[in-house]
């Protein structure tokens, strides 16, 4: 519940009503600030605001809803609108939600520049979209910036900073400050780089993956086990290269005990893979074996996956740093 004194401290427009805009409609709305969630067609904000409703009561029945406001109090600030100008009309940070498309999230961004004031920050969610793409041309570029963050948004907590090269500092200050008050856990890229930091790590693990099993190295369930109950244990709380600091004597005596042993090995990584054909259609069965396709089991399966990512961040919250 509120707290005595309690305030919304401002207002957030979330353009977009898919599974990210309504994540970061509930992160917005879980510190307190008005969201005005927008898309062009009505029926699909109606839509977005029940499924809202539903997550909510259901995150709160269970203990895991964030922030100190009840879920109808958070539910109070989100309103619903299919007016862009209506919309962005006194906000403070734009959040676009819009599908992967370069020249969709062009056009939208073309538009928000011409109704934005100077004050506003217009952020991405893009996963992979160049800003100088994505922004190129724009009056605002100053206030424009990606904040990708991961899916679930509501159960993992990164979020990508990446400017385009004209980007206020202050903007991705904001961005970073605004980030932090709702719960998540930005990084800021110092520079755009295709794919940003996350989808390079994880492609680069997907790659590898992909070629111990197109090369009969090991089977596909055993290489998610090899994640799942190896790396991705310590990787929960540690990165890579903390890893390497704890597991010698600091940094430099992992580089001096194992930099020849690494070179070797990554000298024997192929090329990239096509994920296509025979060995497409072997991980696919393998999966299938685990999670049938079907929506009834994919469903099932995500929202065990949710489950246990509330677990492990609530966890995450109680361990010391």
């Amino acid at each position: 519940m509120a707290s005595p004194g309690f305030s919304a401290p401002g207002g957030v427009a979330v353009v977009g009503s898919g599974l990210i805009g309504r994540s970061w409609a509930m992160l917005f709305a879980s510190a307190g600030f008005r969201v005005k969630l927008f898309d062009i067609e009505p029926r699909q904000v109606t839509d977005a605001l029940v499924s809202l409703r539903k997550e909510m009561k259901m995150l709160e029945l269970s203990g895991y809803l964030k922030g100190q406001l009840g879920a109808e109090e958070q539910l109070s600030l989100i309103s619903g609108c299919s007016d862009l100008q209506e919309a962005v009309e006194g906000a403070l940070h734009v959040q676009e939600c819009v599908p992967e498309n370069l020249e969709l999230k062009r056009k939208l961004f073309a538009q928000l520049d011409k109704i934005a004031d100077d004050h506003v920050v217009l952020s991405s969610s893009s996963s992979c979209l160049l800003p100088s793409k994505l922004f190129a041309g724009l009056a605002h570029v100053k206030q424009c910036l990606v904040a990708h963050p991961v899916n679930p948004p509501y159960y993992v907590p990164l979020v990508e900073l990446v400017p385009h090269p004209e980007t206020a500092p202050a903007t991705v200050d904001r961005t970073y400050a605004l980030m932090r008050r709702v719960g998540q856990s930005p990084v800021r890229l110092l520079r755009e780089v295709d794919g940003f930091a996350l989808n390079r790590l994880q492609y680069a693990v997907i790659a590898e993956a992909w070629r111990l099993v197109e090369e009969g190295v090991v089977s596909p369930g055993d290489l998610d086990l090899v994640m799942s109950d190896g790396l991705g244990l310590r990787y929960a709380f540690i990165g890579p290269l903390e890893t390497m600091h704890l597991n010698a004597e600091g940094m430099l005596s992992y580089c001096d005990r194992y930099s020849e042993g690494m070179k070797r090995v990554l000298k024997t990584f192929g090329p990239v893979p096509e994920f296509s054909g025979a060995t497409a259609e072997k991980v696919h069965q393998a999966m299938c074996v685990k999670v049938p396709d079907d929506a009834e089991h994919l469903a099932a399966r995500r929202a065990w996956r949710d489950g246990c990512l509330m677990r492990l961040a609530q966890l995450k919250r109680q361990l010391p740093q």
